[in-house]
């Protein structure tokens, strides 16, 4: 375990497997309220899918998992570009790089793509984007009549600033939240330790990591931002049944990308790092191969 203190002073936690000292690192960036654990399945896997060395990075965003709680003004996929610039350059100061994020980490990788574009051309050899977006998530209804929809963004805001005002450290029970999380986020097929897992990550979140980071969520608009990562090797993993983020904004993504391959799961929901860990894992594993320097 490594741990990793920003400009502003904020600490992050990073786990680190694999070989130290690999021509090429992935660092797995996870999504909102969640943390590094929803990407260990693919950590423990890409080394035997990728055939050779590889070292792996997952860290906690700030607010998120064991990094230092959430400061007001700080919320801001913007400021998670900048902690991901930050630990380029100090964690991973050599060597190319394989991105990917899921979620509100791949809103991370395209922030990081609109403020800091020149690492694009000069360390990112890769960028896998999971079950994200690059904007108008505002307009989007889960799987709701778009009034029930906005009443349940609305709810989910006054619950946390409601939590945090009487100062709360955490959501709730993950017994209470398991049932709706698992109409919001899996799929069919879903394996219950999976969605213990998640419920109980969730619960432990923070509200004004909800309430906060959710208000930048629905703001959120960098495809233009995409525009960087055009000659950079790119593919795109979603579920048929994601009700956050529906294929459709994959498929912009896509479109916006000649190059990328897109790949919908019918079956999987919005947990695609979990109920799909295997194949993110392989996808990961060819870009790092690619990636890997010639003698």
């Amino acid at each position: 375990m490594l741990t990793f203190t920003t400009s502003d002073g904020t600490r992050l936690v990073i786990e680190e497997t694999g070989q130290p000292d690999a021509p090429v690192t992935v660092l797995l960036l996870h999504a909102w309220t969640l943390s590094r654990r929803t990407w260990a399945r693919v950590a423990e896997l890409l080394p035997k899918e990728v055939g050779g060395p590889v070292r792996v990075l997952r860290y906690d965003h700030r607010g998120h998992g064991d990094s230092a709680g959430p400061v007001t003004g700080s919320t801001t996929i913007a400021q998670l570009a900048d902690d991901l610039a930050e630990v380029l350059t100090e964690v991973v100061p050599t060597g190319p790089v394989v991105l990917a994020g899921h979620s509100i980490g791949g809103m991370t990788i395209m922030a990081l793509a609109e403020r800091h574009p020149e690492l694009f051309t000069s360390r990112v050899a890769g960028v896998e984007f999971v079950n994200t977006s690059s904007g108008e998530l505002g307009r989007e209804a889960p799987g709701l009549p778009a009034p029930l929809a906005r009443a349940m963004v609305k709810a989910q805001l006054v619950h946390g600033r409601l939590l945090e005002r009487r100062g709360a450290r955490k959501l709730g029970p993950p017994t209470l939240l398991r049932p709706y999380l698992r109409w919001l986020l899996f799929g069919v097929g879903y394996e219950r330790a999976h969605l213990r897992e998640t419920s109980e990550i969730i619960a432990g979140s923070h509200p004004l990591t909800l309430h906060g980071f959710l208000s930048d969520v629905l703001e959120h608009n960098r495809t233009k931002a995409l525009s960087a990562l055009s000659t950079v090797p790119v593919v795109v993993l979603t579920g048929g049944r994601d009700r956050l983020t529906p294929p459709k904004h994959s498929r912009v993504i896509a479109e916006q990308l000649p190059r990328a391959q897109l790949v919908i799961y019918p079956g999987a929901g919005h947990m695609v790092p979990v109920e799909r860990s295997r194949e993110a894992a392989r996808h990961l594993a060819g870009m790092v191969r690619s990636a890997v320097p010639v003698a």
